[in-house]
């Protein structure tokens, strides 16, 4: 599935109106948030249509997912946005991953547990609340949308001691280059799962944190829990190839519009990840030319004065 689409779920007392835009949602909060009763509304008009009161307006099915049979239901579902409770284990199965990946739908996830198998965005972690009408008021109708829960964005950021990166591939071969000629530490977590580690064991005054935004979704929560007690700065762009591509640095037809309206582009079932999508993208506008972009080895054009200012100035402004 390509793009992005809105959901307007209603009955003749609540109204969800909420837009999908990757292959993977996830909706937080505490009982009695409305999680479930979305899931219930759509789950009782697949079964029994108009006759449930409820009405779903959008461009794509929309069908709850359930039950031991799961895999094999799934199988039947196509180009389909697919809501699963939180009751429903299986969401947190390698096995449920898999199948997701293999698929060309959208999964929008009721959970309050990380789900560590799914490389989804902080961008896409939302709650439930509602914006106007009044419950208890007879028939009058409650209208309730989705909100982000992870709003980590940041104007400025300190001069950290230490800087610790997410992987040991090109981006932290960029970013060790630049912040150790500044007699910075900077480190990689060897995973975006072991930051959480690095940052409770290690000393320091101020920390940066910078990993790829787009599959950080199941770490935000720990990571955020440690910035509550200690000076750690998170900075999570889409990936560091997304960083490359907004600096102006690589020509391109089609590159402005795409950065601009990423899930105008990308298609979910030949990318599980956005991070997955922008590292090809880069390959393929520098391909024969002198920034030609590999994963794995960072092509020392990138580490030449211009170019990498020029990438810095992508990120918040840092005091050095």
């Amino acid at each position: 599935m390509i793009g992005a689409y809105e959901v307007i779920v209603k009955s003749r007392r609540l109204q969800y109106k909420f837009t999908i835009s990757r292959n993977i949602t996830i909706l937080r909060g505490d009982s009695a948030t409305g999680k479930t009763t979305l899931i219930d509304m759509i789950s009782s008009h697949q079964q029994n249509g108009i006759s449930s009161g409820i009405t779903i307006n959008c461009q794509k099915p929309c069908t709850v997912l359930t039950g031991i049979r799961w895999l094999e239901n799934l199988k039947t579902i196509h180009d389909s946005i697919v809501f699963i409770d939180e009751g429903d284990q299986f969401a947190l199965s390698e096995e449920f991953a898999k199948a997701a990946q293999e698929s060309d739908n959208y999964y929008v996830i009721a959970t309050r547990a990380s789900l560590f198998n799914l490389p989804y965005s902080i961008k896409e972690i939302y709650g439930i609340k509602n914006v106007s009408g009044n419950r208890y008021q007879g028939t009058k109708r409650l209208f309730s949308e989705f909100y982000p829960l992870c709003n980590v964005d940041i104007d400025l950021i300190q001069k950290p001691d230490l800087v610790i990166l997410e992987d040991s591939n090109s981006g932290y071969q960029f970013f060790n280059d630049f912040f150790s000629k500044r007699e910075i530490d900077c480190i990689s977590a060897n995973g975006k799962s072991n930051i959480y580690k690095e940052l409770i064991e290690r000393e320091y005054a101020t920390a940066l944190v910078i990993a790829d935004g787009a599959e950080f979704g199941p770490e935000i929560e720990r990571v955020l829990a440690v910035k509550k007690a200690r000076n750690v700065i998170v900075y999570l762009p889409e990936s560091f190839e997304w960083i490359v591509l907004n600096s102006g640095l690589v020509k391109g037809q089609g590159i402005s519009d795409i950065l601009q309206e990423p899930s105008s582009h990308i298609e979910s079932s030949q990318y599980f990840s956005w991070e997955r999508f922008f590292t090809a993208l880069l390959i393929q506008k520098t391909n024969k030319n002198y920034l030609q972009y590999n994963k794995t080895e960072l092509n020392p054009a990138y580490l030449q004065d211009h170019e990498q200012m020029a990438i810095i100035d992508v990120l918040p402004e840092i005091q050095l």
